[in-house]
């Protein structure tokens, strides 16, 4: 599931706005973002734990030559799955019903009084396009039928 797909099974909470759900995703990344790179970690009970991990540097090799190298220290993001995660995905628990959305209220039309009618609208009549005749095509015997017509006479 990419980001508009996830978005997409969202909507249905948010009254069928994608523009409601949309906002809603891009708060949540933003606010995990914003707290990982202060160093927090983000906690969501049955779910997981996003941390930054601080990496030391090392020395590692280039595949090509054969060198050694020297690589940075460097600071990643990490994910944890939490106990109840590893348990659904696992199946040794079960997942509740996915929570319905709520259903749409309709509002009834409120009875207006009836509004003097207005004079219906001319139509302009589209005259048809003229179009350009035809032109003539010059009708020549074959060269045969006529000195066949002339040897007759």
């Amino acid at each position: 599931m990419n980001k508009a797909q996830f978005i997409a099974s969202l909507a249905p909470h948010f009254n069928d706005s994608k523009k409601d759900a949309t906002h809603a995703v891009d708060i949540i990344f933003d606010t995990i973002v914003r707290n990982m790179a202060k160093g927090e970690d983000v906690m969501i009970n049955d779910f997981g734990k996003f941390k930054k991990v601080d990496r030391k540097a090392r020395k590692g090799r280039n595949p090509f030559t054969g060198e050694t190298i020297q690589i940075k220290a460097s600071k990643k993001p990490r994910f944890l799955p939490a106990k109840g995660l590893k348990e659904v995905i696992n199946g040794t628990r079960k997942l509740e019903p996915a929570p319905k959305p709520a259903p749409k209220v309709v509002a009834k039309p409120v009875a207006k009084k009836a509004a003097p009618k207005k004079a219906a609208k001319k139509k302009a009549t589209k005259k048809p396009a003229k179009k350009a005749a035809p032109k003539k095509a010059k009708k020549s015997a074959p060269k045969k039928a006529k000195k066949a017509a002339k040897k007759r006479k």
